[in-house]
């Protein structure tokens, strides 16, 4: 047995942890799915010898998985932030998130179809809305307001003005 991380993550879902952990390993790098512990008795939301819980990985992020059952819900008010390095890149995630049973939101966000929220930000989105012309900060923040999926190229036609 590994020493377990120090601070973990912990993710409830109703019942899908297991394949929600092995899209996540599939899709981006660094990540894995380790140790699958099934339940040693019923729990409320299911049987002996069910899914409990899943330790994985994600972008180097230690995660815990545990199928709780309906009681809880994702909110935007936790995310992941994916920083990507250029269109193809933030293409990729966003298609698979979305693509795999997920929905679009703004500004760069999206929900997986378990229900946790990505934010599939690009460095160049960063960059432009932290940069020091605080004008054209501002044209590029008007821009990503109006995406859902980051557009670069837009952002940086906004930053020029």
């Amino acid at each position: 047995m590994t020493k377990p991380a120090k601070n973990t993550i912990c993710l409830w879902y109703d019942g899908g942890a297991e394949e929600a952990a092995r899209f996540y390993a599939r899709t981006f790098p660094d990540s894995s799915v380790g140790a699958i512990h099934h339940a040693p008795g019923d729990f409320p939301s299911g049987k002996q010898g069910n899914v409990l819980t899943v330790e994985f990985t994600v972008m180097g992020i230690p995660c815990l998985g545990l199928n709780g059952g309906p009681a809880f819900k994702h909110s935007e008010a936790f995310s992941f932030q994916v920083a990507t390095s250029d269109q193809e890149e933030t293409d990729r995630y966003w298609d698979a998130i979305v693509g795999n049973g997920g929905e679009e939101s703004v500004c760069g966000w999206c929900r997986d179809k378990w229900g946790i929220s990505w934010q599939i930000t690009p460095v160049a989105l960063t960059e432009a809305v932290t940069g020091p012309d605080r004008a054209a900060a501002k044209r590029a923040f008007d821009a990503m307001m109006q995406m859902r999926k980051i557009d670069i190229a837009a952002i940086e036609a906004a930053c020029r003005g």
